[in-house]
């Protein structure tokens, strides 16, 4: 299991922050020296799990997935810090130990590949939730993101940032093994696979999904009423600061985009995905 460092900044305008290299896959700094830890992390069959490739619709989706699985009210979580609640297993904050130690039923986030994800996991213990977004929408979100993190303090261009994507040089690794590993893993009883598009395109048949799978009894009214309350999320999360540039909507990329810029996109989309059977929408 070799761990080194990778230089993350090539020019000075790039990232200034080094990435931690586990397995051939660039992972964020405070990953090392915790993966064996997060391998062996142990899991209860009442824990419901989201995961995602960064800027793929985490905090849209762990509003729904409160929402469903506790029958919180929208307005009730909008005052929420909705984060405390579900915390990131890799991150610092709160840490491992403190994560292991949540009362049940625990929601957990991760952005790790599923290859790093505990092993129990793997072994059909827990829910696990994974959302995809199509990858230009993605790409522009996660430049915008790192532009606007001091910490990143990534002063390149959209096209040496995509470039990058591209070759799979950011962290957590290839968005596109991402999505193909669980993509793969689809069919697992305790994975649901979700594409982020269809919470705009049809949000309706997605929370009967979640509810399904989280094995939340409803009739049809109740069924209506909690579709009604996720709209009424999106609006909020929409409309709030947080997306005042709109890094939410589909077909962001069209706005930034070149022509040449996607044909290249493009070819390598075909080159790395093309024989999956997995499409998204790339606009609505």
């Amino acid at each position: 299991m070799a761990e080194s460092e990778a230089e993350t900044p090539s020019t000075p305008q790039e990232f200034e922050s080094k990435y931690f290299e586990y397995n051939g896959v660039r992972l964020p700094p405070f990953c090392r020296g915790k993966m064996e830890e997060i391998a062996n992390f142990s899991l209860r069959s009442s824990d419901i799990w989201i995961v995602t490739y960064p800027k793929s619709g985490t905090s849209l989706l762990q509003e729904v997935v409160y929402l469903v699985s506790q029958g919180a009210d929208p307005d009730e979580i909008g005052l929420m810090n909705i984060d405390e609640q579900l915390p990131v297993l890799e991150y610092p904050q709160p840490g491992l130990d403190i994560i292991q130690e949540l009362t049940s039923p625990r929601l957990i986030k991760s952005h790790l590949p599923y290859r790093f994800l505990p092993t129990a996991m793997h072994n059909g213990e827990s829910k696990v939730i994974y959302m995809a977004r199509n990858p230009k929408d993605l790409v522009v979100s996660y430049y915008q993101f790192h532009r606007s993190l001091r910490t990143m303090s990534y002063r390149g261009t959209f096209q040496e940032f995509c470039r990058r994507f591209m070759n799979d040089k950011l962290g957590y690794g290839s968005w596109f093994e991402h999505v193909q590993e669980f993509w793969e893993h689809r069919m697992d009883s305790n994975v649901l696979f979700l594409k982020y598009e269809d919470m705009y395109k049809d949000l309706g048949t997605l929370v009967e999904q979640l509810a399904r799978f989280l094995g939340v009894s409803c009739d049809k009214a109740q069924l209506e009423a909690m579709v009604e309350s996720c709209h009424q999320l999106i609006d909020q999360c929409c409309s709030s600061e947080a997306l005042s540039i709109c890094r939410g909507r589909v077909g962001l990329w069209k706005d930034i985009f070149t022509v040449s810029m996607n044909e290249k996109f493009d070819a390598v989309y075909r080159q790395k995905i093309g024989k999956s059977d997995l499409s998204f929408d790339f606009s609505l």
